[in-house]
């Protein structure tokens, strides 16, 4: 049996995800960790074998997911499913644009069945339009949208590679989550489903609106060292400590960069925080004052007197920090082989942290006899459908 769900603002919300990885199984994880059942919907085993599977740890390691196989090759497996989400709330998929017609389950099939169902489609660039059958992955969706462009450059005078997956989890993910979550509301008013055009990268265009939004109006270009946010200024910069760790420096208002050249002893500096001509004198004078203390130490004398400091953490430091440590933002789970281990919990506001250990399920551990038992299947239906290895 599947971890439950805990109770959440949106329990009683059934969604099929018929994603693997990337955008569309980052944002099921974000709604199963807001209380929505989440019915993952793979490939049978024989028909699946190209299919990416994530390693037992990754989105949650299933926390809250009920599974099915589904051969979706076949007339009867793709009944089945149908069944399904005639009583399901939100359908998502991450098919290239055009194979869910192919395979006889896009909105018009599914919304024929279930009006009210609100059916997400993410995809890396969008439905329509000339990069719509781009295959991609988070790394182009930052590129094509700008965001690399905006980072500082490696050595080599590259853009760099991002330490996260931005585009992925925010520019597809949360995007989705956010759609699905105003579709619900304007269902709720009018009874209605809707389809939903997810882009990863038309998400990375949002997060990049402050500089795109900076250029269409001016033409001035936020590239890297160009805007105060991507590091014109020694007041939103990171710099070395004696001990070789690293601290960010955020003072963006006068006060804090006030706050912050006083405890540096640089008091006398706080009237050329965005004078353009003092920034190659601010930058040295902030690299020598930073290399005289250890990361620690600074942490103690900056961060709890507004001057927008914080430590650069490792990921192991991450997962030992006081603050998240205080927050719950880490819980437990247990594997059947790998034992007892630690997972990121339900951190997005309004999710619940208080769930208790999850126990991740065998590969080949399914709930599909429930689930189509729950869609009105009878038994010989569904000892058919396993017997012609439509299901597993």
């Amino acid at each position: 049996m599947s971890t439950p769900p805990v109770a959440g603002p949106l329990d009683g919300i059934t969604v099929l995800d018929l994603a693997s990885v990337g955008p569309a199984a980052r944002a099921s994880r974000m709604l199963a960790d807001y209380g929505a059942r989440v019915v993952k919907v793979a490939p049978t085993r024989k028909k699946g074998a190209k299919q990416i599977r994530p390693v037992f740890h990754a989105y949650g390691a299933g926390r809250g997911w009920s599974r099915m196989r589904v051969d979706l090759k076949s007339e009867s497996g793709v009944e089945a499913l149908l069944r399904l989400a005639e009583k399901a709330d939100v359908w998502i998929e991450s098919y290239r644009p055009g194979v869910a017609r192919r395979l006889g389950i896009d909105w018009e099939t599914v919304s024929r069945r279930n009006p009210a169902i609100v059916y997400c489609s993410t995809s890396g660039y969008g439905q329509d339009g000339p990069a719509a059958q781009w295959a991609g992955h988070d790394i182009n969706y930052l590129a094509l949208a700008g965001y690399l462009a905006c980072s500082e450059p490696r050595a080599d005078g590259g853009p760099p590679i991002p330490g996260a997956t931005v585009a992925d989890s925010a520019g597809g993910g949360m995007h989705a989550v956010m759609s699905i979550l105003a579709a619900l509301v304007r269902r709720g008013a009018t009874g209605r489903g809707s389809y939903l055009d997810v882009s990863a990268a038309e998400g990375v265009l949002s997060l990049m609106s402050l500089s795109l939004d900076q250029y269409l109006a001016t033409g001035e270009e936020s590239g890297p060292r160009q805007a105060l946010l991507t590091g014109r200024y020694a007041c939103y910069d990171l710099y070395e400590c004696s001990d070789g760790r690293w601290i960010s420096v955020g003072a963006i208002e006068p006060h804090f960069f006030a706050n912050l050249c006083r405890l540096l002893d640089l008091e006398e500096y706080a009237s050329r925080q965005l004078d353009d001509a003092s920034q190659d004198e601010l930058r040295r004078l902030f690299t020598e004052r930073f290399r005289t203390r250890s990361q620690a130490e600074w942490v103690e004398a900056l961060a709890p007197n507004d001057t927008c400091v914080a430590p650069v953490r490792s990921l192991a430091e991450v997962t030992r920090d006081p603050h998240f440590r205080a927050r719950g933002a880490f819980v437990e789970a247990w594997h059947p082989e790998s034992g007892r281990f630690e997972q990121t919990a339900p951190v997005l506001a309004g999710s619940r942290r208080d769930a208790p250990p999850h126990r991740v399920r065998p590969e080949d551990e399914t709930d599909t006899e429930a689930l189509l038992a729950e869609a009105g299947l009878a038994p010989d239906e569904i000892a058919k459908l396993h017997a012609e290895g439509s299901v597993e």
